[in-house]
């Protein structure tokens, strides 16, 4: 799966993520600091889903109606990072063909899919 991930995920998901052989490209190597509306492009001219852990991504896509390849929130607060990680990977790997124009929300034992943005 083509993921890009927001600055704000644990750097143990993008490692768990790569080293299954997804293609994660993170904003924390890439281009720190850029803002969120410039994430978004990024994701979506790479078209790749945006893995990010900032329920802002939410008000873009929905209040404000800005388009999206598809968003995977990580809402996994207070977990170590290899949970976090293993969580994240599981929920990629069981659901990562309904994630692409959808907003994914993965929480403690439990993986949401809102339909096509």
């Amino acid at each position: 799966m083509r993921l890009l991930a927001d600055e704000g995920v644990d750097a143990a998901i993008v490692a768990r993520l790569r080293l299954e052989g997804h293609d994660v490209l993170y904003v924390a190597e890439l281009t720190p600091g850029i803002t969120d509306s410039a994430v978004l492009d990024l994701a979506n001219s790479e078209e790749r889903v945006l893995l990010t852990a900032d329920k802002d991504f939410g008000e873009l896509t929905f209040r404000l109606r800005h388009v999206a390849f598809g968003i995977l929130l990580v809402r996994l607060l207070g977990l170590p990072s290899a949970d976090k990680a293993h969580a994240v990977a599981l929920a990629v790997e069981e659901h990562g063909d309904e994630m692409t124009h959808a907003f994914t929300v993965v929480s403690p034992g439990m993986v949401r899919i809102r339909p096509p943005l």
